[in-house]
């Protein structure tokens, strides 16, 4: 955090914020105006390329000599069902279009996370107390310590391999997110009765799942089951790996910051988009990249605009950089490479009692930001 993003904040008028509020609500308003058959066409392709790929996946697993390609086929379509799909409908990206099988409220993902949890714990505790400690539980999952604000503990010494199991299981992990875990386990504010009582849907959610990849399909296979149970391994792993790095990408690079309570206490329009540029941060690469994260290579634009379809970000990121270089706000962003350097480095550093990395953010600490708004559904 260089000294002149420190004094940024703190310079910013109320007028300033209200002029910031006004302009991130004109290109909402004017993409939301926009919206239609492309869109519509865009969503339409990911889902009929997803089905695709699975078919072609899980024909190929049965076939030796391609083993590998079949692999690599479901890997891709699950990634693509819970990223560029399941994410971003479930977002209300597509309610607009009258459609029952892509509307938010009737949704279900791949995963082992129920849709109905999902948009509890992301869309609107993360979306609405975006990097808010103690509000946002994506704030290290329960798990880890990533802000110096956060009082270290001997168990933290372990974030490291944490995270490496939180990257290997993520979906399960995601799935008992609502739970939190660390209530029973650490701080025994919720009794293990409590806890049995709501993992009741969660574990119904699970079995399907698991019984999906590594049992009937491998049971359809006949002989090939052995192949086909490792394929589905393989690529629920690749899956899990690769949706943990991209999210992790945009919300935890060093220079991501986050923030006390305090902060959404009458919290303007403009100061929650100010604080979801300050929460966030992107990534640069080619389409590919983009549609394999779900447009989550833009965590910035998707932060302040949940609701507008993900493939729009990349024509939107030009205006939102202008907006930023305009008013001196930073705008975060680097390869793939440097930022997953950037927040393992991060992850290390906050491992340990004198770690340095993670501050809350000095700018907002003083000041009483909204009630808090969600603008997902």
């Amino acid at each position: 955090m260089t000294a002149i993003q420190k004094n940024t904040f703190s310079s910013l008028t109320p007028a300033q914020f209200a002029a910031i509020g006004t302009e991130f609500d004109a290109i909402r308003n004017r993409m939301r105006a926009d919206l239609g058959e492309r869109d519509a066409k865009y969503i339409r392709t990911m889902i009929k390329r997803q089905r695709q790929f699975e078919v072609a996946g899980r024909v190929m697993m049965m076939i030796p000599p391609v083993w590998p390609a079949g692999v690599a086929a479901l890997s891709v379509s699950k990634i693509l069902d819970n990223m560029e799909i399941g994410h971003n409908v479930m977002h209300g990206q597509y309610d607009w279009m009258g459609d029952p099988s892509l509307n938010s409220k009737n949704f279900e993902w791949d995963s082992a996370d129920t849709s109905k949890n999902w948009k509890i714990t992301h869309n609107y505790e993360h979306h609405t107390y975006t990097n808010v400690l103690n509000k946002d539980h994506d704030i290290g999952y329960g798990l880890l310590r990533m802000s110096t604000d956060q009082k270290w503990e001997p168990r933290f010494l372990a974030n490291l391999p944490l995270t490496v199991l939180l990257h290997t299981f993520f979906q399960h992990f995601v799935a008992v997110q609502n739970l939190k875990l660390e209530e029973v386990m650490i701080y025994k504010t919720k009794t293990p009765a409590q806890l049995k009582e709501e993992f009741k849907p969660v574990w119904k959610k699970m079995r399907k799942q698991l019984a999906k990849d590594y049992v009937l399909f491998p049971l359809l296979a006949g002989p090939m089951a052995p192949m086909v149970f490792a394929g589905n391994v393989l690529a629920n792993l690749a899956r899990n790996v690769w949706a943990c790095a991209v999210i992790f990408n945009g919300h935890f690079p060093e220079d991501v910051e986050q923030f006390p309570e305090s902060v959404i206490e009458n919290e303007t329009r403009g100061q929650w988009y100010v604080r979801q540029l300050l929460g966030s941060a992107n990534f640069s690469g080619g389409k590919l990249m983009h549609i394999m994260s779900g447009n989550l290579s833009f965590q910035i634009e998707h932060h302040l605009f949940p609701d507008i379809p993900a493939h729009r970000y990349a024509e939107i990121a030009p205006e939102v950089r202008a907006i930023c270089e305009k008013h001196g706000l930073p705008y975060k962003t680097g390869s793939f490479a440097r930022q997953t350097l950037s927040t393992w480095k991060r992850i290390a550093k906050l491992s340990l009692p004198s770690g340095k990395s993670g501050k809350i953010s000095p700018r907002m600490a003083n000041e009483k930001l909204a009630a808090p708004m969600a603008l997902a559904a």
